[in-house]
């Protein structure tokens, strides 16, 4: 089960976004822009969503044409349990709701294995670009017809 995040769980959002990202600090150099988004507002604006463990997370804005996947993360230890796919699962659900013909993400470039995880379910690249010394790819995935 998948439930937008209440004020409540702001802390765990912001623990599982710090243990998620913190070892990818010293692969591209500098924090990860996820570890440094303003959760409480997120979670005000009805953007996160976690899994009903508390294991895991998704940040999902409504954009014009598409879906922004801002961020998922997952507990570090939970990690290989397919959370992540599920997560991005239930974007796709909420893409539909939402009537929304496209996903988009971004990652960074030096994030190899999310980036293959994302292509192994449908994703493909659209553009790189230079954000604040970080070098991005952006993907998108159209959005499947209900399973």
């Amino acid at each position: 089960m998948i439930r937008p995040a209440a004020p409540a769980d702001r802390s765990r959002v912001e623990e599982i976004v710090e243990a998620a990202y913190t070892p990818w600090v010293e692969v591209i150099g500098v924090r990860p822009l996820p570890m440094d988004a303003d959760y409480g507002a997120l979670i005000g604006a009805g953007q996160v969503f976690m899994t009903g463990a508390g294991d895991g997370l998704i940040v999902l804005i409504p954009e014009d044409g598409a879906l922004l996947v801002e961020n998922v993360a997952v507990d570090p230890a939970r990690h290989g349990r397919g959370i992540g796919r599920t997560l991005l699962a239930f974007a796709e659900d909420r893409a539909r709701t939402l009537a929304l013909p496209r996903l988009r993400l971004y990652t960074n470039e030096l994030m190899t294995p999310n980036i293959a995880l994302y292509e192994r379910l449908g994703y493909h690249e659209t553009s790189r670009e230079d954000i604040g010394g970080r070098s991005i790819v952006h993907m998108a995935k159209q959005v499947p017809d209900r399973p």
